[in-house]
């Protein structure tokens, strides 16, 4: 199974030997190269949508791993016993949305279930969640495919301090490594943070003093980040 450098890197971020559960699964890519690789013996291939749930299961079929391979017909977590995962993957989903279904399964918190996380938005409310949650970032991977930026996270339980707003916006785990991709995307953000500010300055209207004020905060915020990054 040939995956691409996104749900590679999510497959990749599960520990060998879990159990997983893959939510909103579509097309079961992910459970197939973890059982094909060796790196997970089981798997359960979860979907809201019928028709996305039944191409996972021609898939699945196909590589000859059914038995191997179980699908879930459900809404997020609810199709799912917390005894039968100890490994939760959901990819490709909106950061809110994401927030949403792992609120709606408090037990696998309870539980200390593994989590592989990769919010296609918003990822300051997930790296929130989770620390809310009691639960640390072990790991994180941000890569740039086709010209966009993706975060991936694994989450395990333990207690992590996050003492500033960076951390929940840009990925602490991240910062520390100095990551080439989130360097970029801070440049990027810089850049036109910057020119924003200087078109709005330049119009000296006094309606436009708040936003003003928030875009040369989040400016200097970036700045400052990236001097840290590249100096420490």
């Amino acid at each position: 199974m040939d995956l691409s450098y996104r749900l590679e890197t999510v497959a990749r971020a599960v520990s060998p030997g879990r159990r997983v559960a893959d939510v909103g699964t579509d097309h079961a890519y992910i459970p197939i190269y973890l059982v094909e690789e060796g790196i997970i013996r089981e798997a359960i291939a979860s979907d809201i949508n019928p028709g996305p749930l039944e191409r996972a299961a021609q898939n699945i079929r196909a590589h000859g791993l059914e038995e191997r391979i179980r699908v879930r017909l459900g809404s997020g977590l609810e199709p799912i016993e917390p005894e039968e995962a100890d490994c939760v993957v959901i990819a490709g989903m909106g950061g809110d949305l994401m927030r949403r279904i792992l609120l709606q399964g408090q037990v696998f918190f309870e539980k200390g279930t593994e989590f592989v996380l990769q919010p296609q938005s918003e990822w300051f409310k997930v790296r929130k969640l989770l620390h809310d949650q009691g639960y640390r970032i072990d790991r994180e991977w941000m890569i740039r495919e086709d010209g966009h930026d993706y975060v991936v996270i694994r989450a395990l339980p333990g207690e992590e301090t996050y003492p500033r707003e960076e951390s929940y916006l840009y990925g602490e785990v991240l910062i520390r490594e100095k990551n080439r991709v989130l360097i970029d995307y801070l440049e990027r953000h810089y850049m036109k943070k910057d020119g924003l500010l200087k078109d709005l300055e330049k119009r000296n209207r006094t309606s436009l003093d708040k936003r003003i004020r928030e875009l040369r905060r989040d400016r200097d915020m970036i700045g400052s980040l990236l001097e840290e990054m590249r100096l420490s």
